[in-house]
C-alpha cells in the first residue's frame, strides 16, 4: 500500500525557452511545479546559450520570464551556475546568496529550493546553502529514500524524468511518500518526447494513490 498521501513533485533547470511551452503544457493539466533560475545568467530579451542534441538552446529574457513562470514555484540554481565546490568559500556565497535574492526581487516569493549546479556540492557548500536562508538542496543522485531526507541540504531526487526505470522508482517511491523526478525542457528534442511527458503526467494525475505537491511544502514551506 502506498503511504499516506504519496506526494508526487518535480522540478526543470535552467530558464530555457522551452519552459514556456511546458508551463503551457502544465496550466492545461492543472500541474504544479518548480522551476531551478540563474538569475546572472539572463539578458533583458532572448539569447542564445548552447547546443544540445544538435539543437540549440536559448535562455529566456527577463522580459518573459514573469509571464512564463506566473503560477509556478521558483528555486536558486545559484547566481551564474559555476561549480560551487571549485570556488572559494566567499565567492561561493556570493553565487548562492545573490541568486536567491535577484530571484526573490524579481518575482516577488520567498526562494526557500537550491539546486547545485553541476550537481556539485560539499559539507561546506551545503553549510553555506543552509546558512543563507534555503530548507532544501537537489542533488543529482538517484535515490528512493524514503521522507523526510536526513539532510535536507542533500536531497536526493527519486529520478531523472527519462530514466528508464521511471515508474519502477515510482511504484518503490509510494512505499517512502514522495517521488520526486526532475529534468531540464530542452531535453525534449522531439514531438514524441513531448508526447511522452504529457502521457506521463497525465498517468500520474490519474493515479487515485497519488497527488501533485509543491517541493517547499515538503519542509513546511
Amino acid at each position: 500500500m502506498p503511504a499516506n498521501p504519496f506526494t508526487v513533485v518535480h522540478c526543470w533547470d535552467d530558464g530555457v525557452t522551452t519552459d514556456a511551452r511546458l508551463t503551457d503544457l502544465l496550466r492545461r493539466l492543472g500541474i504544479p511545479a518548480t522551476f531551478n533560475l540563474c538569475a546572472g545568467v539572463h539578458d533583458n530579451q532572448r539569447r542564445f546559450g548552447w547546443m544540445h542534441a544538435g539543437q540549440e538552446v536559448w535562455r529566456l529574457g527577463w522580459d518573459e520570464m514573469r509571464g512564463i513562470y506566473d503560477g509556478f514555484t521558483i528555486a536558486n540554481h545559484s547566481l551564474t551556475h559555476p561549480n560551487l565546490c571549485e570556488m572559494s568559500a566567499e565567492a561561493a556565497r556570493h553565487e548562492i546568496f545573490a541568486g536567491r535574492e535577484r530571484l526573490q526581487q524579481f518575482f516577488g516569493q520567498r526562494v526557500a529550493g537550491f539546486a547545485y549546479p553541476f550537481g556539485a556540492y560539499t559539507p561546506a557548500v551545503m553549510a553555506l546553502v543552509r546558512e543563507t536562508g534555503h530548507v532544501y538542496a537537489r542533488t543529482v543522485e538517484s535515490k528512493v529514500d524514503g521522507f523526510p531526507p536526513a539532510e535536507p541540504m542533500a536531497f536526493h531526487p527519486s529520478c531523472h524524468f527519462q530514466a528508464p526505470d521511471f515508474w519502477q522508482r515510482y511504484e518503490d517511491a509510494k512505499r517512502c511518500g514522495v517521488f520526486y523526478f526532475w529534468g531540464h525542457s530542452f531535453e525534449l528534442v522531439d514531438e514524441t518526447l513531448w508526447q511522452a511527458l504529457e502521457t506521463a503526467l497525465t498517468r500520474i494525475s490519474a493515479d487515485t494513490d497519488s497527488r501533485w505537491g509543491n517541493l517547499p511544502d515538503l519542509f513546511g514551506g
